[in-house]
């Protein structure tokens, strides 16, 4: 008997309802690893009245037919089962090719996986609900082995762990009986280890007993469940030959809901019209009761002008003639003011004349004035110019008289230099000039300025000769810093390891657990994952164990680096709440192994620690007192007090060697 199949394969989170819907019967059969033994199982299911299914594995490591290939392309949204189930075994895989070769998972709801299904009938379509869609029978809801399959699993386990506390209870009866007789040969040296002895044995019985108990209680339930289990299986039976009317009714309910949904949502739209249409005739009989009451206080105002008309229009006569009489004042005036305005406009026009003349014999003036500020002006570049020429006739002088040692008078007309071709001498030395005026002013510190600027590029050159050397050296440095790392992290990673699943193994017998490097070709930038596995239990995420089992995986990691790189002392502040009885008795073993190397101070609250150490402090404070401290030394029995300032109450352990 290989095991049951679902056992044996691994299935991705959220994937489980889809495989166990594909798998179908299957799921819970057993594999046989061939024919023969296959046919003795089937031969014992039969010889005992007892319903079962199992698989007979080829000898080859696979079924005796071939999964068909993965077929046609799959529309959007659908996707292979198959690559969602693996197993590390090559037999099993082969069995789950053949198994979910037509296996397709929709996402979305039944609806799709019924589409799908209509279009292409061969296969099989699943989603990740649990529905199932294969030759025209379509289910919703995964089904699985119900309740009472999972209590019979359930009591299964528990008679297991039953059965594995008591194998545990006897041998640490045996351990317990072992301790009393070593302890009853050393009672003359150490009477409080005889004592914690003797209690560690009548809690060992009394586990025993306990255990023994409990695995004789669990016979008849396992018997009860195994006569639930045929009810439940011919129930069962008679549900699927009420399958079909309850699916036709259930598709019949579905249409009605659907029709009174879309009722619904009509009445719903029409309801929101109506509602829409409500505000607006509100608002807008709002609006109108607004402009009532405002024509209302329009009309009240207008009588009361109207009122008031009366003695503005007496008022208006009386104000009228006054205007009248202005207005013949104004008449009279205007004639006046008529007259003396054209007398006025005749004096201006002669005066615009004379101030023409004027005009136009300041405008000769002023041209004049332009004319001989010109003049000036040329004048004074005439002698600019003069003045350059006699300073460069000057210079040229004493140049002649300096470089050839003779006076101008006496050189005599030079001979004209090599002119280009198709160039005047003119042209030739206007393009000179322009080239002298584009070289600018000579600079006479020109020598000097080359000369420090050498030095100073001298100095560069040397500096980054230097730093370049610096920086070959820092890269060799650096690189044999990578290395030496690499090395010591290399050494301690192996060590940490290996002492890693020495102590798992140790701490979850059975079990086995490692810890990986997540890019071993990059040791510097990889991170370290740890893999635990206790016995009987596929689990690949530490978030999965229990509380206890994490505190003893983190007990184990911490006591791998402890036992890889020693330390003179540990320190250690309450890591042992989590931890039941058995897995307690371990943590002390664990420290009994480290105390004849180390000194370990525990912070406790646990009974047990207590006892194992070799001295005990502990802060009281009485009623209406001020904290101190208890000391009490177990191997010699010897107690002392220490007073201390006030502070909260906390128990403390220290083990020491």
């Amino acid at each position: 008997m290989v095991g049951a199949l679902v056992e044996l394969v691994d299935v991705d989170a959220g994937y489980e309802a889809a495989f166990e819907a594909a798998a179908g019967e299957a799921l819970s059969a057993v594999l046989m690893s061939d024919e023969e033994a296959a046919r003795r199982g089937l031969a014992h299911l039969a010889g005992h009245n007892a319903a079962g299914a199992v698989i007979a594995l080829a000898e080859g490591g696979g079924t005796r037919e071939g999964a068909d290939g993965p077929g046609p392309e799959l529309p959007p949204g659908a996707q292979w089962l198959s690559g969602h189930v693996r197993s590390r075994d090559g037999a099993v895989s082969e069995l789950l090719g053949r198994l979910l070769a037509r296996a397709v998972v929709v996402a979305g709801d039944w609806s799709r996986a019924v589409d799908l299904a209509v279009a292409r009938p061969r296969l099989v379509v699943v989603t990740q609900a649990g529905d199932r869609c294969s030759q025209g029978i379509w289910r919703t809801g995964s089904h699985g082995t119900g309740a009472t399959g999972a209590a019979l699993e359930e009591a299964r386990a528990a008679l297991e762990r039953a059965t594995s506390e008591a194998s545990r209870a006897a041998t640490a009866d045996l351990e317990a009986q072992a301790a009393v007789q070593e302890a009853r040969s050393a009672v003359a040296d150490n009477a409080a280890q005889l004592k914690a002895a003797g209690d560690a044995l009548k809690r060992s019985r009394a586990d025993l007993a306990e255990a023994e108990d409990e695995l004789a209680a669990m016979g008849p339930q396992d018997q009860e469940l195994v006569a639930r289990q045929a009810v439940e299986r011919s129930r069962v039976a008679e549900l699927e030959a009420l399958l079909p009317e309850l699916e036709a009714a259930a598709a019949e309910e579905s249409r009605r809901a659907s029709w009174e949904r879309a009722e619904r949502q009509r009445l719903a739209e029409r309801g929101d019209a109506i509602a829409t249409l409500r505000r607006d005739l509100e608002v807008r009989a709002t609006g109108v009761e607004q402009r009532r009451a405002m024509l209302s206080r329009r009309l009240a105002e207008v009588e009361r002008r109207l009122e008031g008309n009366v003695a503005e229009r007496e008022q208006a006569e009386r104000r009228r003639a006054q205007l009248l009489a202005k207005a013949e004042a104004v008449a009279r005036l205007r004639s006046f003011v008529e007259q003396r305005l054209s007398t006025l406009e005749e004096v201006l026009g002669s005066l615009r004349e004379q101030r023409r003349a004027e005009t136009e014999t300041l405008r000769e003036r002023s041209g004049v004035e332009r004319d001989l500020l010109a003049r000036r002006e040329q004048i004074s570049r005439v002698d600019l110019e003069e003045s350059q020429v006699r300073g460069r006739l000057e210079a040229l002088t004493e140049t002649v008289r300096r470089e050839l040692d003779c006076e101008p008078d006496t050189l005599g007309t030079p001979e004209c230099p090599p002119l280009p071709p198709g160039t005047s001498a003119p042209s030739r030395a206007r393009e000179l000039e322009r080239e002298l005026r584009l070289m600018g002013p000579v600079n006479p510190l020109a020598l000097e300025e080359y000369a420090a600027l050498q030095e100073r590029h001298e100095f560069l050159e040397g500096q980054l000769h230097d730093v370049s050397a610096a920086r070959r050296e820092l890269g060799k440095v650096i690189k044999a810093v990578d290395a030496e790392i690499i090395t010591v992290f290399k050494a301690a990673y192996d060590d940490v390891a290996e002492n890693f699943a020495s102590l798992v193994s140790t701490l979850f017998p059975g079990g086995h657990g490692s810890i990986l490097l997540n890019d071993p070709s990059n040791i510097l930038g990889s991170g370290v994952e740890l893999e635990v596995r206790p016995a009987g239990k596929n689990i690949r995420q530490l978030s999965l164990l229990s509380g206890g089992e994490r505190s003893l995986v983190a007990l184990a990691f911490l006591f791998a680096v402890f036992r890889s790189r020693p330390s003179p002392f540990y320190m250690m502040d309450e890591v042992e709440p989590a931890l039941d009885d058995v897995n307690l008795h371990r943590f002390l073993d664990l420290l009994n192994e480290f105390r004849s190397e180390s000194q370990l101070l525990v912070v406790s609250h646990q009974k047990r620690t207590m006892e194992a150490a070799d001295c005990l402090y502990g802060v009281s404070m009485p009623p209406g007192g001020s904290s101190f401290v208890v000391s009490e030394r177990l191997d010699r029995g010897a107690k002392g007090t220490v007073p201390a300032g006030p502070g909260p109450r906390e128990p403390a352990a220290t083990t020491a060697p």
